[in-house]
């Protein structure tokens, strides 16, 4: 039985008066102070972890005024803030000790665009490719460009003055502020705009934060100003921090305070709103992959690409694009970067062009490939071949690919990964290749593997060596080079951070600037923030303080990771291993990761935060000396008498009287997963929360009671069999409303389906599918095996819609084949959901002994239902590991594209059918299949019809989550976001969707029937 797990880390009493405070004011937004909720924030994209004391998230600019103004009073000066976007920080940017103000729940509205101006005004919660969702109408786009553009909020691009392919021609996010309004610490409200020099020394005679601000640049601009210009090289990824070369512009001499923000890290104000200013969606883009037999081939053919007059180049190692075809992504891309016979691609080089002139963009196009069929010719600069992608799906398909890179280096095999900490260095780009060949010897003379990327063209390439931080001497390494680092960019006049930011690497910043313009930059800190509680020692501290900044040398996640036992750590590498780049953060409604962050925004409920919240709770059992494997054991042969009964019903009274455990907070994220099973393939490391929630359900249970609901789901497929057997009176019954409110009441479930009438033996009686004899299978010829089909029942299809089951009889008799329907045997899925881990093992090895009984008669299985047929994949390998045997259980469309079936199907007259199919697929077969929605594609090609897939998230229902009547809401919630908008479209009679539940969400939300693709096919064939 798990132990309690008392209060770590409490909140200071400070914090707690403050909060309180808070909380009886005039604040809208939410006040987070759980531990759960402080450990989500505690970590970002870095090897950095830094608990805070809480998480306060604003709905609007008036609530962070409220804040700071009460933060004035005396009793609470020695409150710290932190602003805080979409997490995405790879040096730590926002990670505090103090209070965690994120802006990325609430404050994430569009407020107004004014396209004859070429402006929009957003609230800086707003992620990055939303708003080019919302311009792409308008023919804009905000261009700046980054990597974790589908989860970055643009307030988080403003404090690191983020940039990233393109930047030679779009340059900085700064470049596109026009204004932003921000809330000094004294709950001053400012908006930036320029000023004349005459108005700024006006505002400098007040006597108030800003004057003081004023006051400060007039006298560093007025006495600094040739220093600065001799001090910064021309970089086009130069961050200062405070960005002082900007600040002044002489020829109109005028000052531009916003510059000073963008890049400040949230170590001068909290940034509310900003104006950015559009450009337009260039009409014509195409990308050359350039593919070389070595990466220092690629590195040093880039400047001449760059001559091409390309909007950018980027730049990829072997290491990443190895790492890339061992994900999801590489099935979109392989077409678009294929090898070359007989030569070893280590480099690509992605060059873009972007026109409004297709004759331009032509000729760009033309000059570059001809040049490079003659370096091919001549065996010069080590160019082995190209691409030429023309097709804007292309294009992004690829971008798609490259912007994964920095997660899949994350998923690097081993207890040594890839990490970010000199990750963004920046040199001319002339420089690029001889800085990279030192910078190389330099890793190398480590023994230390890593992978390179990044923007060629800007002199900016990511490289993150591969450490173990569980090992406290490679901690000892990571500082010898970063140090090494820092003098080997500064011999090549370049930079550490060259674009994203400085966060704990702060410490190396009077190094680069020097002592005299860093005090300018303590200067102007101290106007803004004299007592140094915005995001304090990041970039600097105030003038006349004693604080220090922070430094690399700060806790890491390792230090906590190395409390967990190395046979523990093993056990759970999908959780251990997040890395939080943050993927699962996705705003984008049409990807199936992660359905409970859309909805909630709440990061405890995505995979980044579940898989903190299972590190943790590890970590603390393990500091209670229990080992979570032999708990697991015990739980498998634990009897469940009444001992165990009376002991875990007294601690379920506790609980509901309100005594503290870890594990409740756990079990709260946990219970808001859907398991669709997204995230075990679409994050980049792979992160299993499927996986690890059953095992984490299973060991919670041991020490409190289950709700009646958890063996209603887990047994399901026990009585289903049997009430199906008498459907007409169930079906009564479950028909009554006062029947339907008892089991919401009693149970805890909504909205129980009827049982198929007829049921499926009844639509098939006599029927030769129903003719099951193992002796009679084993006995017939290859032959006549050949001609057979086994079909493996599953509890929904069978028992809730058996006329789909027996419209894929007809379907294989249709293609001239002999179908058979198995025995019904549980599958063990909602066992696995529910975390009935014993009783699913044993359920999954009676099914896998029965299949495996089958599987050598040679005749294909096929399944219905994706989702069971994927745990017999998956799920069963886990649970049996070599137990499970060779049996192999199709999808549909997998056994749709065999010879036999298309010998068979070619023979066949179909009905001509000119109007599209439109699929909706099931989000598990889609992630944990691929190439699920293309093989469909073809199976319809075949079939004379045409099909479009639909891309879509989670419609919501997933399994039993959306019977669960604590999640109704969510659940509708979920589909609203994504099916509800995708069906109202297109005509609902030509949308077919593979999933039961994603069926069954639309007929309960919707009222419509969407029919299973086999429906389609069998019409195609009637």
């Amino acid at each position: 039985m798990i132990p309690v797990l008392s209060y770590q880390d409490a909140v200071k009493s400070e914090y707690l008066a403050f909060l309180a405070a808070l909380a009886q004011s005039k604040f809208s937004g939410d006040i987070e102070r759980s531990y759960a909720s402080r450990l989500a924030v505690a970590t970002d994209n870095s090897i950095y972890q830094l608990l805070p004391q809480a998480v306060i998230l604003p709905r609007n600019h008036q609530d962070l005024v409220t804040m700071t103004t009460l933060s004035l009073q005396a009793e609470f000066k020695t409150i710290t803030f932190s602003p805080r976007g979409g997490g995405t920080g790879t040096n730590g940017q926002s990670l505090t000790d103090g209070i965690i103000v994120d802006m990325s729940r609430h404050m994430n509205n569009i407020i107004d665009i004014n396209v004859e101006e070429g402006w929009v005004q957003v609230q800086t919660g707003v992620v990055k490719d939303q708003l080019n969702e919302f311009l792409k109408p308008y023919g804009f786009f905000f261009s700046p460009d980054l990597s974790t553009s589908n989860r970055a909020t643009i307030g988080g691009m403003i404090n690191t003055d983020a940039s990233g392919q393109g930047s030679l021609k779009y340059g900085k996010t700064s470049d596109h502020v026009l204004s932003v309004s921000a809330v000094l610490m004294d709950g001053t409200e400012l908006v930036t705009t320029s000023l004349s020099a005459e108005q700024v020394q006006d505002q400098a005679q007040n006597n108030n934060y800003f004057g003081k601000v004023c006051h400060q640049v007039i006298d560093t601009i007025t006495h600094k100003q040739q220093k600065i210009a001799d001090t910064f090289p021309p970089l086009n990824r130069f961050l200062t921090g405070y960005d002082l070369v900007h600040l002044y512009d002489k020829s109109t001499d005028e000052f531009d305070l916003g510059r000073i923000l963008c890049g400040s890290e949230g170590s001068l104000a909290f940034i509310s709103e900003a104006k950015l200013n559009l450009t337009p969606i260039p009409k014509y883009r195409c990308l050359v992959n350039v593919k070389y037999d070595s990466f220092d081939s690629a590195l040093r053919n880039a400047p001449f690409l760059i001559k091409a007059n390309a909007l950018s180049v980027e730049t990829v190692d072997s290491v990443v694009l190895n790492l890339a075809k061992q994900d999801i992504v590489w099935h979109s891309v392989k077409s678009l970067i294929t090898d070359i016979p007989n030569k070893d691609m280590q480099g690509i080089n992605f060059v873009e062009f972007a026109e409004d002139d297709g004759d331009i963009q032509q000729q760009k196009i033309d000059y570059l490939t001809a040049e490079l069929d003659r370096l091919m010719a001549a065996g010069e600069a080590g160019v082995i071949g190209y691409q030429v992608c023309d097709q804007l799906s292309d294009v992004l398909k690829i971008y798609g690919m490259r912007k994964k890179a920095v997660g899949l280096l994350g998923a690097t095999k081993g207890q040594a990964k890839p990490l970010a900490f000199a990750e963004d260095t920046a040199v001319p780009p002339e420089n690029l290749a001889d800085y990279i060949v030192e910078f190389r010897a330099l890793l190398d003379s480590y023994n230390l593997h890593y992978g390179m990327f990044g923007h060629v063209d800007a002199g900016v390439l990511h490289v993150r060596p591969a450490l173990d931080m569980l090992d406290p001497q490679q901690e000892v390494t990571l500082r010898e080079i970063s140090d090494k680092v820092v003098a080997l960019t500064a011999k090549y006049r370049g930079l550490m951070w060259g674009e994203h930011g400085r966060g704990f690497r702060s410490e190396y910043g009077p190094e680069f600037f020097g002592d005299e313009l860093f005090t300018e930059l303590r200067k102007i800190k101290a106007a803004f923030d004299p007592d140094n509680r915005l995001n304090p020692g990041k970039i600097c501290t105030p003038i006349n303080s004693d604080a220090k900044l922070v430094s690399v040398d700060a806790k890491k996640r390792g230090a906590f990771d190395r409390q967990i036992p190395i046979s523990i750590r093993e056990s759970f590498t999908k959780s251990i291993d997040c890395n939080g780049n943050g993927l699962c953060f996705n705003y984008d409604t049409k990807s199936p990761m992660c359905p409970s962050f859309k909805h909630t925004g709440d990061r405890r409920h995505s995979p980044k935060g579940r898989a903190g919240l299972m590190r943790e709770w590890l970590r603390q059992l393990s500091c209670h000396e229990m080992n979570e494997q032999k708990l697991g054991q015990q739980l498998a042969v634990q009897k469940n008498g009444v001992a165990t009964f009376t002991m875990r019903l007294k601690n379920s009274w506790n609980k509901a009287r309100g005594r503290y455990d870890f594990s409740h907070e756990v079990m709260d994220a946990m219970q808001g997963c859907l398991a669709c099973k997204a995230c075990t393939v679409q994050c980049p490391v792979k992160v299993d929360v499927p996986e690890f929630r059953s095992r984490f359900i299973d060991q919670y249970h041991s020490r409190y009671m289950r709700p009646v609901k958890d063996f209603a789901v887990g047994y399901s497929e026990s009585y289903t069999p049997m009430m199906a057997k008498m459907p007409n009176f169930f079906n009564f019954w479950l028909g009554q409303d006062w029947v339907q409110s008892a089991v919401k009441h009693t149970i805890g479930m909504v909205d129980i389906p009827l049982l198929s009438t007829p049921t499926l033996s009844e639509s098939l009686r006599g029927h030769y599918a129903q003719s099951f004899d193992l002796v009679f299978l084993q006995r017939l010829s290859a032959e006549d095996k050949a001609q057979h089909v086994l079909i493996v029942q599953d509890p929904f299809t069978s028992f809730y819609e058996a006329e789909l089951v027996a419209s894929l009889v007809n379907l294989v008799e249709k293609l001239g084949l002999k179908p058979v329907i198995l025995p019904f045997k549980p599958n063990g899925k909602p066992q696995h959901v529910k975390g009935f881990l014993a009783k699913f093992a044993k359920t999954a090895q009676t099914a896998a002994d029965f299949l495996n009984s089958l599987h050598a008669l040679g005749i294909p299985m096929v399944g219905v239902e994706p989702a069971l047929v994927l745990c017999y994949r998956d799920e069963y390998k886990q649970a049996l590991a070599d137990k499970r045997g060779d049996f192999s259980v199709q999808l549909i469309q997998e056994w749709l594209l065999n010879d036999k079936v298309q010998t068979n199907l070619s023979k066949l007259v179909k009905r001509n059918d000119a109007q599209p199919y439109y699929l909706f697929a099931h989000c598990t077969e889609k992630t944990n299949k691929p190439t699920a929605e293309q093989e469909w594609q073809r199976v319809f090609n075949g079939f004379g019809l045409a099909l479009e897939t639909v891309a879509t998230g989670c419609c919501g229902m997933a399994g039993s989550y959306g019977h669960d009547a604590k999640n109704v809401a969510a659940s509708k919630s979920i589909y609203t976001h994504s099916w509800k908008h995708a069906l109202a479209q297109r005509d609902p009679s030509r949308c077919l969707a593979t999933g039961y539940s994603c069926r069954s969400q639309v007929k309960r939300i919707d009222e419509v029937r969407l029919n299973h693709p086999v429906k389609a096919l069998l019409g195609a064939l009637n």
